[in-house]
């Protein structure tokens, strides 16, 4: 699958998709042009997972959205959830790992995991005040 741009109109849509993988960059930035062949050739291996790129020149929004402060940074999403985010170049195994790893989750015990935290979390709220 061609690598697809993001902006504020497709990236919720694009990331709720099965697995996503995000590079945030900028034309500007050595490391991102490092390793933009890196992410496109695990894009040819990998046609089953998405993978988009964020322009930061061009959608500072997204990535102020995400606290978005080196580039290049790599998050990795599975049904709109967000499970990597990180700044740095990876090298092609690594970014293979990860993708071997976002595959094997077991996406319902992940989404159990979010409800016990949200719930806790909001108990405290409730507790707080």
């Amino acid at each position: 699958m061609a690598t697809i741009a993001l902006d504020p109109t497709n990236f919720e849509n694009t990331v709720k998709q099965g697995i996503v993988l995000v590079d945030f960059w900028a034309p500007w930035c050595g490391p991102c042009r490092a390793f933009a062949p890196v992410f496109e050739k695990t894009s040819a291996a990998n046609p089953d997972i998405t993978f988009a790129k964020v322009n930061t020149e061009e959608q500072p929004s997204l990535g102020r959205a995400f606290g978005i402060q080196a580039i290049p940074t790599l998050m990795a999403f599975r049904d709109g959830v967000l499970l990597f985010q990180q700044a740095g170049a990876l090298p092609g195994s690594a970014l293979q790992r990860l993708i071997d790893e976002v595959r094997g989750l077991d996406m319902t015990k992940v989404m159990s995991e979010i409800e016990a935290q949200q719930a806790k979390e909001n108990g405290a709220k409730v507790n707080a005040a």
